[in-house]
């Protein structure tokens, strides 16, 4: 199933994506018309908690009453929201190599450009990429990121006054179920609600200079409606091998990025093995994969402007669009 938070009459509803993505069931409406009102349908984190049984009644409700027009809204007369509005956690990856090594090189050109300094630009594009740091093999490396910063599809970003150079990161990532500690990278996959696409929208600039503290990204993520995820969950059955999907980014309209979600360094059932090393895993977390190769503007030297619309596009799941606009003109 393609499970959606939207708004409707000025209220917040989870719903079943059907008709070809162009319907959303309101689940709680459809329980109500059969009398028995159910409450893991009053909002993601909800149905997540009530695990399977909820999910069995979803589809019930759906092969039931997914052709009644008063109980299914058009897609896009809803406000699709976040799927997840405030997710328990949130953690990013690093995990497709490409970006890994390519990223570097991005700040140091920024750096360069930031400094006029077009000798040492010239020389960093003219070096190889050289090899994979061993750190990144050896364990999953991620971070933590503003939980309470998450926005849905169709909405605007506003870019930080503290910026100047906007970027866009196309990723996707799992919703997590069935709270755990100790988790096998063989049991995990049980603790896998569901997957989604993400756009961790970055300031560059920012992200540079605070990563020379080498703690981690900060004030370069994290910022109102920065992280963007949707438009909505799907369930693994949907799914189906989720390491093999077709991922795209466009910029008003034109390609800038093409991937696969293949070549991860490590899958996220083995993430999850590692995250919960003596710590508990929550249902309703966000975990990211990372941005895939070649998948965002710091490693092809092509940042956004003001009023810039974003596509990003994964395979089995459907499109997250925003727009990013600069606060300051």
């Amino acid at each position: 199933m393609k499970l959606a938070t939207f708004r409707s009459a000025g209220q917040e509803k989870i719903g079943v994506v059907h008709g070809n993505d162009s319907q959303v069931l309101d689940l709680a409406a459809a329980a109500a018309r059969e009398g028995q009102a159910d409450p893991a349908f009053g909002s993601m984190l909800a149905l997540i908690d009530a695990g399977p049984r909820a999910l069995d009644r979803a589809a019930a409700l759906l092969d039931k009453h997914g052709q009644d027009a008063t109980l299914s809204a058009a897609v896009r007369a809803v406000d699709i929201l976040a799927p997840v509005p405030e997710p328990r956690q949130m953690r990013d990856g690093m995990s497709f190599p490409l970006h890994i090594l390519q990223a570097p090189r991005g700040q140091q050109k920024l750096a360069a450009r930031a400094k006029g300094d077009m000798a040492e630009l010239a020389r960093i594009d003219a070096e190889p990429l050289g090899e994979l740091p061993e750190v990144y093999r050896k364990q999953p490396i991620f971070y933590i990121t503003n939980r309470f910063s998450v926005r849905g599809t169709n909405t605007t970003v506003k870019w930080p006054r503290y910026s100047k150079v906007m970027d866009y990161e196309l990723e996707f990532g799992i919703i997590t179920k069935n709270k755990g500690a100790n988790i096998s990278a063989a049991k995990a996959g049980d603790h896998i609600f569901g997957y989604t696409i993400f756009n961790d929208f970055s300031a560059r600039d920012a992200q540079r200079i605070e990563m020379e503290g080498r703690l981690g990204p900060a004030k370069g993520k994290s910022f109102d409606g920065g992280n963007v995820m949707g438009p909505w969950i799907v369930t693994p059955d949907e799914i189906g091998d989720p390491y093999r999907l077709k991922m795209e980014a466009r910029v008003n309209g034109e390609t800038r990025s093409k991937g696969v979600s293949e070549g991860m360094l490590f899958s996220f059932e083995e993430i999850i093995a590692h995250v919960t090393q003596d710590e508990t895993l929550m249902p309703g977390e966000f975990i990211g994969s990372g941005t895939v190769g070649n998948g965002c503007g710091l490693e092809l030297g092509w940042y956004l402007e003001h009023g810039d619309t974003i596509e990003l596009e994964v395979e089995k799941i459907g499109i997250l669009k925003n727009r990013v606009e600069r606060q300051d003109v």
